[in-house]
């Protein structure tokens, strides 16, 4: 039965190793920005009391949203997890966060899909993520469980 399970957990870090790494690059970048706004609201020259607002959001969120969108943790399908696991807002998806096991890949993965997929038609949710440090607990969530069972980020190249 062990030998089972730790081939399970070398399968679970085999596949989400490398998608983890991919945004292991904007960890510092989540960790500052937790409780501060990154978008701001861009008004024409010609504006009038009537003109809608653009928002702008920070380049680097804008960068990360593009890469996460990219991994293979998106799945469309997350609001099953929420669902099941009862999640209805960022303070339960950080509980979440905190229990997580290797085995709970999906379920970070499909915290991730929600703000990301909905950030898509609702800009504010990328904004939220960041300012809640929902963002930065997932990252920094994957990294401690890959690293738990695997060699730590940055740590390889040195063994060889």
């Amino acid at each position: 039965m062990f030998e089972n399970e730790k081939l399970t957990t070398e399968q679970f870090v085999a596949e989400y190793k490398d998608e983890v790494a991919k945004l292991l690059k904007y960890l510092p970048w989540l960790e500052s920005k937790q409780g501060k706004n990154v978008v701001s609201q861009y008004t024409p020259d010609s504006a009038t009391e009537g003109t809608m607002r653009i928002p702008t959001y920070d380049g680097t969120l804008l960068a990360f949203v593009k890469v996460a969108d990219k991994t293979k943790f998106i799945n469309r399908n997350y609001d099953y997890m929420y669902r099941k696991h009862r999640m209805n807002n960022y303070q339960d998806e950080l509980r979440m966060i905190a229990r997580a096991r290797i085995q709970d890949m999906d379920l970070l993965g499909a915290i991730l899909s929600r703000y990301i997929i909905k950030g898509r038609t609702k800009g504010m949710v990328w904004k939220e993520g960041v300012e809640y440090g929902v963002f930065y607990a997932l990252v920094s969530k994957m990294k401690e469980l890959i690293e738990f069972w695997d060699v730590p980020y940055g740590e390889e190249s040195a063994e060889e």
